[in-house]
This record gives structure tokens, sequence and C-alpha cells, in this order.
């Protein structure tokens, strides 16, 4: 069987024993971003986002195309390449990454009595040869491919550490982290865990000398104390006081999973691991249930009582109907090998992103036995929230004392993010508006997920931080008459069929429009579908009569909220879209409405089809819905001038004049 290896330099060894020649260009990079996602296809142009740091050359998916195909042929007979899309898919048994045989071993641990956990444990290590990707070229691939495997492995070597503690193993467990410690000098949790190993082994002296050197180590390199977890350790080796726990928590995060990248990004203080380390309280577990209480990194000694129940999730609708597709694409994300620390649900505002995030995290709250975070972020809000004051609502969440909350953003992520480690919870970030405003939010840790909504791709999270992206888009006619038959009942929509059947498209199957609209008609019982599918012709007033009293709940506010974030040009462009009589729109065609050159209108069609008012067609047009439409209309109406309006029209006639109604 053949062997896709990505931790130590980047392998693949065939069926004698042979191993592949990658050379030392992008296509040991194509092959391990294929290899990292193995029978995930990814398209072209995330390979591309993938292999260049800085903007890709002109031909980059020619280059792309050839390196596959290369690969291609060097895998015949082994494993399978195939084009899917607008993208690739490598087939393989997904054992045959060393990724996934890794974290099989270290979950397979967590259950097991210690002795075969120990062994599992060092199975699972003895799989690393060296730092993760550690001949790939290209920082932006490796934070994206190698993200939380670092993390992972130092976690696992922590377990490893729990386990030999208990069966009492010191000299065993003093070998194994001289070892690492070597490597990795500023490494606070492990230096702590062998100062418990050599105290337990009656080397009280040792155990105090590996302080003052890793004392030493952090102010020279860092400019920074030890850290409270390693400064409780010294005290207790110093009072002579017995190593009673081991220092590492009992549950072993399952895997790695995309986020911040090896090395990089935010989490503890330098020098820190992933998890709450030696000293900050946690104690080996066994059976089913909660995970670790929260580390005490702002406490001493051990937490006198568990942790708060955290379970923030609003509550979910109960005729919540349709979405299989989206359902089924996010439980195959919690599926994927290595799963990804987050899920971005990116849509149009209204499609009813957040009903879906409620919904489905409500149905996987066992999975995440530690608890649900909660929050809505009001990313094109003003003020949106900022990310410091919502971590301090999840701080206080996870038991932090007011007085002990971090002033600065980076140690309140810091904290947050090793207070989750070891843990399994769930955190669901609602109507972001950046990927900064969301970064310091995510969990840094295997074993919890985030999920993200908002009206924007968020393309850094996912290029930065490994973030799966899915699009939740309008229902589906049958889903969307389906809602209606949940909330004003099957009869009522039953009686005038094809006057349902318009007022979903008038509404362009969009959750919001439809909610709005059956409420309307549960308001008017005697109003028949027919009669408020003719109001909602006049296109005049349908965005008008698709509101409800609440301001916030109505059509036209949802498409406020995404214009008003836009940039001036975008808007203007938008605007002046308004002008044009059809349903989809040309780049060259826009470019001569707005009177702009080419480059400047993609850059502005790009940024529309980001906010999802302009939907990107495979030949190379923009569609709109109609709501869209008719708002950009009444926009244009109020915002640009009589002379402005004149010459867009002007514009757009002498361009159809030369080049016909569409130049794609």
């Amino acid at each position: 069987m053949v062997q896709l290896r990505l931790l130590g330099p980047v392998e693949i060894e065939v069926n004698n024993g042979r191993l592949l020649s990658l050379g030392t260009g992008r296509l040991r990079t194509v092959a391990a971003i294929l290899i990292s996602e193995v029978n995930q296809v990814i398209t072209v142009g995330r390979m591309i986002d993938l292999a260049w740091d800085a903007d890709p050359p002109a031909r980059a998916r020619g280059v792309v195309h050839n390196h596959v195909h290369r690969l291609r042929r060097l895998l015949v007979g082994q494993a399978e390449i195939a084009t899917r899309g607008q993208g690739y898919v490598l087939l393989a048994d997904p054992c045959a990454v060393d990724v996934n045989r890794f974290r099989y071993l270290v979950s397979g641990a967590r259950e097991a009595e210690p002795r075969t956990a120990v062994a599992k444990l060092r199975q699972a290590l003895g799989l690393w040869r060296g730092e993760a990707l550690a001949d790939v070229p290209g920082e932006r691939v490796r934070r994206a491919l190698g993200a939380g495997l670092t993390q992972a492995r130092v976690a696992a070597l922590q377990e490893l550490g729990a386990k030999l503690l208990l069966l009492g193993r010191y000299g065993e467990l003093v070998t194994e982290l001289m070892a690492w410690l070597a490597e990795h000098p500023l490494h606070e949790e492990l230096t702590a865990l062998l100062m418990h190993a050599l105290q337990a082994s009656g080397r009280q002296a040792e155990a105090l000398d590996h302080y003052h050197r890793t004392r030493r180590h952090l102010k020279d390199q860092l400019g920074i104390d030890p850290g409270p977890a390693l400064r409780e350790t010294y005290l207790a080796v110093l009072d002579g006081n017995p190593a009673s726990a081991p220092p590492y928590a009992g549950r072993t995060p399952a895997g790695p999973g995309p986020g911040s990248g090896p090395g990089s990004g935010s989490g503890p203080r330098p020098g820190s691991g992933p998890g709450p380390g030696p000293g900050h309280g946690s104690r080996p577990r066994s059976g089913p249930g909660p995970g670790p209480g929260p580390a005490a990194p702002y406490g001493s000694g051990f937490p006198s009582s568990p942790p708060p129940a955290v379970a923030q999730l609003p509550p979910r609708i109960a005729d919540f109907c349709g979405r299989v597709r989206e359902i089924v694409a996010l439980d195959q994300q919690l599926d994927r090998l290595p799963r990804p620390d987050c899920v971005v649900l990116t849509g149009a505002g209204g499609t009813g992103k957040t009903t879906l995030a409620v919904h489905w995290a409500h149905s996987h709250k066992d999975e995440f036995p530690d608890g649900q975070l909660f929050a809505d972020l009001r990313g094109l809000e003003r003020p949106p929230m900022r990310p410091a004051t919502v971590l301090a609502m999840f701080l206080r969440a996870l038991g932090v004392p007011e007085a002990r909350i971090p002033e600065t953003l980076a140690e309140r992520s810091a904290l947050y993010r090793s207070l989750l480690a070891g843990r399994r919870m769930l955190v669901v970030l609602d109507n972001a508006g950046t990927a900064e405003q969301a970064r310091p939010l995510l969990p840094a840790t295997p074993g919890c997920l985030a999920v993200v909504t908002s009206r924007r791709r968020l393309s850094g999270l996912v290029v930065r931080d490994g973030a799966a992206l899915l699009t939740v888009g309008p229902f589906a006619t049958e889903d969307a008459l389906e809602l209606l038959d949940n909330v004003l009942g099957r009869f009522r929509v039953a009686a005038d069929r094809d006057a349902a059947r318009a007022l979903v498209e008038r509404c362009d199957r969009l959750p919001l429009a439809l909610r709005i609209a059956a409420a309307r008609l549960m308001a008017h019982p005697d109003w028949s579908l027919g009669h408020w599918t003719a109001k909602l012709a006049d296109e005049r007033r349908r965005l008008q009569e698709l509101s409800a009293h609440d301001a916030d709940l109505a059509v036209e506010t949802s498409l406020y909220l995404s214009y008003r974030a836009l940039s001036s040009g975008a808007a203007r462009l938008f605007r002046l879209l308004g002008l044009h009589p059809g349903p989809d729109v040309d780049a060259p065609t826009a470019a001569a409405l707005a009177g702009r050159d080419l480059d400047r209108t993609h850059r502005h069609l790009a940024e529309l089809g980001d906010a999802h008012l302009v939907e990107e067609q495979p030949q190379g047009s923009y569609v709109r819905t109609d709501l869209v439409r008719i708002y950009a209309e009444q926009l244009v109406a109020v915002e640009e001038t009589p002379t402005e309006r004149d010459l867009a029209r002007q514009r757009l006639r002498d361009h159809t004049a030369r080049y016909g109604p569409g130049r794609y």
C-alpha cells in the first residue's frame, strides 16, 4: 500500500519501499496539499493560494496543472488523482496518511488502560521524523497544512508523561523529556513535567536546576519570566511536596486540525504548549463525560470546584426544514482527517446561516460534552463587537474571575485558548464581519470546533487558518414550500399551490423573506395566497411589503447592512448596476456602466461577490437575485444625481452598440 507522510519531510513511499522523487520545489508543495486533504476535492484556486506566499504569477494555474500531471504519472498503479469540477482529489486509504494514523493512535490511547495507552502513544509519536512538512517551501502552505500538528505532538507527549507517572516509570519519562527539551528548551509545560518526574525519582536538585535553566532561557531569549504553572511546580519541588497527580489532563486531543500552523498564530504564552500543562490543576480522568475543567493560570493550586456549565446556544427553531445538503456537508467536516478547527458558513443576508448553525450545533452537542459558547459579533453593525469584549464574556463563562481577566487582546486570547486546551467545546461565532474579528476567538486545540457565520467569505480564515468554507444559498423550491407548509399549515398552502410557488419565487426563496411573508399571512388569516402574491408583483413596493414591524426584520434592512459595508467604489458600482435591465451582467459591460477601467471593475465585482450581492458564473457573468436588483434600482434613483444616471445610461448604450448586449 502507498504510504503518504507529512510528519517530517513530505514522502510518498510505494509498494516496493521506493520513495518517489518529489524534488525541492512546488511539486512537493502540490503533493503535500493533496495528501493533507486526501479524498477531499481541492480547487485549483485554493492550491494556488497555498502554493505561493506572494501574489501568484499569471501562469500559476498552468504550473499547478503540470505538477498534478507529473504526480499522476508517478502514482500510476499506486493511487489516483481525479479531476472533480474545478479541482483535484487524491483518492487513497485515509490510513495511508501518517497524520491520520497518528490521530487514530492518540484517540485510541485516550480510553485505554495506562500500559496500553503508553504503547499507543509511543507508536503515535514514533511516526514523527522531524518537524511537520519540514521540506515544503513556503510559509503560507506550512501554516495552513501543518496547523495544530506540532501542538498535537506536544499534547501526545504530555499525555504519555501523565501515563508514565501513573505507572511509576519515572526513568523512562525523564529520558523522553530530556530528548525533547534539548530541542525545545523554552517549553514550560514539559519542563514542569520533567521536574515532577525528577522529584518523584528522588532527584530534587536536578529538578530545581532545570527550573533555573529554563528561567534563564526565557529571560534571555524572550524577556519574560516563567508562567504561574512552572513557578508553582518549582515551589512544590522546593518545599519537597510530592507530585500527587500527573500534571497533564486526561483527555488528549483527538488529532490535529487546521488553524494557524505549527509555531505560529495566537496561543498560550511563548514557550508554552497547547494545553493546560503541569501545575495547571488538571487531573487524569477515566470513562466518558466532560473533559477537564479550565486550567487555572490565574489562580493557585488545583481548582476546588468544577468549572461552570457552559451552554450558551440560543434555542433552535422548532419548524426548521430543508438544508439537507448543507447539514451533510457540515457532518462531513467532522469526519475529515484531519478535522478542521473552524467551519465558515457564508451567504447573503437572510439565507438562514444562523438558524442552520444553531440547529446543527444543538444536534451535535453530545460530541462537545465540555460545553458550547455563542456570541453575536455584529460584524456589519456600527460598532461591531470587539474581539476583546467577546473574550472577556467567554472567560467569565469559563470561570475566570473578573479581576483575573487580562487587559490586552493577545493575553485574553492566550488565556482563552489555554482554557480550551484538552477539552471538547463548540464555539459558534455569529455574524462575523472580518477574519481579523473572528481569529482571536478561534480555539487552537484539536477536539474543539468553531462554526462562524458571515455574509463575507472570510477568505483569510480559509487560507491562513485552514477553515472549511460552506456557502448557504437560497432554499430549493420544495424546501421553501415546506417552510410555508410548516408556518401556515398544509391545507392553506395546498388550497392554492400555484400561488404558493409564485410567492416563493418572488421572495427569491430567501428564508428571511419567506418568514416575513408567512408572518403577514398569519396576521391576516382571511387573505388568500393569491392576494398576497399579487401584492408582491409590484416591484416598486415589494421590499416595503417584505418587512415586519421590527425594523431589523426586513429584507431591505438586511440588504442595507451588506451595502453599507462596501468600499465606496464597489458601492457606486452596485448602485449603477440598478440601471442595467437584465439579471446578469459581464465585467466589460459593468466597466462601461461605471466608466472605470476593467481591472478596477473586476476588483469591485469581486467585492460584491464576496458580499453575496452578485454571484459569479462559470462563463464570467455576474448574476443578481430579483430582490437585490430591485434594491439597487431604488438606491441609484436616490443616491445618484440625474446627470450621473444619464451619463451611465449613455455609456451603457455606447458599449452595447459597439460590442452587442454581452461581451465576455
